[in-house]
């Protein structure tokens, strides 16, 4: 109860913080932070196991 009073003055302007919009808005950033990171670190892995998997030496070339 006293956490919505609180949340109700700050929406209000009567309460200095964060309003209910900033938070969503602050909280959805965080999530498409997280998931860009997590698909930042996937595309690294790949690329390290791409590097352990081409041999400069692998027999790419054709034969005459």
């Amino acid at each position: 109860m006293y956490t919505w009073r609180r949340q109700d003055r700050i929406n209000r302007g009567l309460t200095p913080g964060l309003s209910s919009g900033e938070k969503a808005e602050l909280t959805a950033a965080r999530k498409q932070i997280a998931d860009l990171e997590a698909e930042l670190k996937a595309t690294w892995r790949a690329i390290e196991l791409l590097k352990e998997s081409a041999h400069p030496k692998g027999g790419t070339r054709r034969r005459k």
